[in-house]
């Protein structure tokens, strides 16, 4: 059971705590945490992508010249593909990039993020994370208290406003709800910053 230090928003360690096994511990499963990656990266496509064809093309209503007796191969129109300013053959159409995984898949994937964290030693539990204004300087300093360099994401277990916005604007620093983690975000940062809240909750659902 691994353990690890509690800090305060100013790095002083206040205490220590054992993780569960189930989550923070596991061999991390390479195949799980690939396929959640692509499925991910997938899921963010637009999908706009678009050409046009010989028929979309703006022109070529006429025959270019008779069909035979001029020497020339047959043709039937100036925007068919081998034309210059003709259409696409085969191009790309608008289309969803979007499929689903196994809920289990997902599941084994944010373990074994989680404990590829722990393993790193970029897992950093603060015992509360709270700001009382909207002051980005006050993230900034808890940031370098606790060692995060220039990607870090910071994890609570309740949405805050007030944090959110002091930490928008930081470069490289994203803020996350317990509830809405994806093994993509958490391997996609350096430091791992999650309140004691956060950790009760994830060890609650995925025990």
């Amino acid at each position: 059971m691994p353990k690890v230090t509690i800090y305060d928003m100013t790095g002083k360690s206040v205490g220590e705590r054992d993780l569960s096994d189930a989550i923070f511990a596991i061999e991390p499963n390479k195949y799980a945490l690939h396929a959640v990656v692509k499925n991910y990266l997938a899921n963010q496509r637009q999908g706009t992508q678009s050409t046009l064809t010989r028929t979309e093309v703006r022109g070529g209503g006429r025959k270019p010249w008779r069909q035979k007796g001029t020497g020339h191969a047959r043709q039937g129109s100036i925007r068919a593909p081998q034309w210059t300013h003709g259409g696409v053959a085969l191009g790309p159409k608008p289309r969803s990039y979007n499929y689903t995984l196994n809920k289990k898949v997902k599941v084994l994937a944010l373990k074994s993020a989680l404990s590829s964290k722990v393993l790193e030693n970029e897992l950093v539990v603060v015992d509360n994370i709270a700001v009382e204004d909207y002051k980005t300087k006050t993230v900034v300093a808890m940031l370098s208290a606790l060692g995060a360099g220039k990607k870090a994401m910071i994890v609570t277990a309740a949405p805050d406003a007030k944090l959110i916005g002091s930490a928008n604007n930081i470069p490289g620093v994203k803020t996350a709800v317990v509830g809405a983690l994806n093994a993509y975000d958490i391997l996609n940062t350096g430091k791992f910053i999650i309140s004691a809240e956060a950790v009760d909750k994830l060890e609650e659902v995925y025990k």
